[in-house]
This record gives C-alpha cells, sequence and structure tokens, in this order.
C-alpha cells in the first residue's frame, strides 16, 4: 500500500470542488509522485504525476494568475 502525506486542501469558492494534494510514495521505492484529488459531489477525478508534470503545471497555473492581477498589485482582478 502507498504511503501518502498530506501536503494542502483547497475548496474552490465558484463551485464547491475540493482538491487535496498528497505526496504518494509506493512502498517498493522510486519515484514519488503529487496525488491530485479533486471531489465534485460524489465524483472524483484522481491524478498521479511525476514532478516534471507538476512543475509545468503549477507554472501554467501561476502564468494565468498573474495575468489576472493589474499591473502593480499581486492579486487577481477584481
Amino acid at each position: 500500500m502507498p504511503n501518502l502525506t498530506h501536503l494542502q486542501r483547497l475548496t474552490v469558492p465558484l463551485g464547491g470542488q475540493e482538491i487535496l494534494l498528497e505526496e504518494l510514495q509506493h512502498d517498493a521505492g522510486g519515484m514519488k509522485l503529487l496525488r491530485i484529488r479533486i471531489r465534485e459531489r460524489t465524483r472524483f477525478t484522481i491524478f498521479d504525476i511525476d514532478p516534471l508534470t507538476a512543475r509545468a503545471w503549477g507554472e501554467a497555473m501561476v502564468r494565468w494568475s498573474d495575468a489576472q492581477a493589474p499591473a502593480g498589485t499581486d492579486g487577481p482582478r477584481a
């Protein structure tokens, strides 16, 4: 059975989806993966992604978020 370490839990304000980030390490060893669980009511979507994919995905989200902020601020546009 894999070992899971809780990293972060987020709730999407507009849709109420719950996003859970966990580190996944198999008992046999090997590469650690990032497990992303998205819960929408009774439906679950689960991704286990490698570090390179996690970095690319995270950087894409930061670029998008940064583009939503007005010049000179760190927050999203109102």
